[in-house]
């Protein structure tokens, strides 16, 4: 189990660093809309994850693999603090507000949308 939830950690980060990359190559503004788009879909999956387990028999150990494993390397709460700071220290204070509230915020309502989508089914 441990061999598997460190391969799917490594597979989240590739995919983390994916995404996050493609989102920066579409956007030119300084404010980290690629960590948002990181770990509000990564808030998603894991709501959906737990709602499948709970509601839909999901086998545990497979849950654990994708969301200890995968979504815990996909997620970032380091570079998401980093960049906080970062905005904050640049003299954007007001983005930086923007950022971890709004950050907190939709993450929350992602893994609440993902919980919905899986009692959907």
């Amino acid at each position: 189990m441990t061999l598997l939830v460190t391969l799917a950690a490594g597979l989240g980060a590739v995919c983390r660093y994916a995404v996050d990359e493609a989102v920066r190559r579409r956007t030119t503004r300084e404010f980290p809309v690629g960590t948002l788009t990181v770990n509000v879909s990564g808030s998603l999956l894991l709501g959906l994850l737990v709602g499948l387990t709970s509601h839909h028999g999901l086998d545990t150990s497979t849950s654990i693999v994708l969301g200890a494993g995968f979504t815990g390397g996909y997620t970032t709460l380091s570079t998401w603090a980093w960049e906080s700071l970062a905005l904050a220290e640049r003299g954007a204070a007001g983005q930086a507000i923007v950022y971890v509230v709004g950050s907190l915020g939709l993450g929350m309502l992602a893994g609440a949308a993902g919980l919905g989508l899986a009692l959907l089914g």
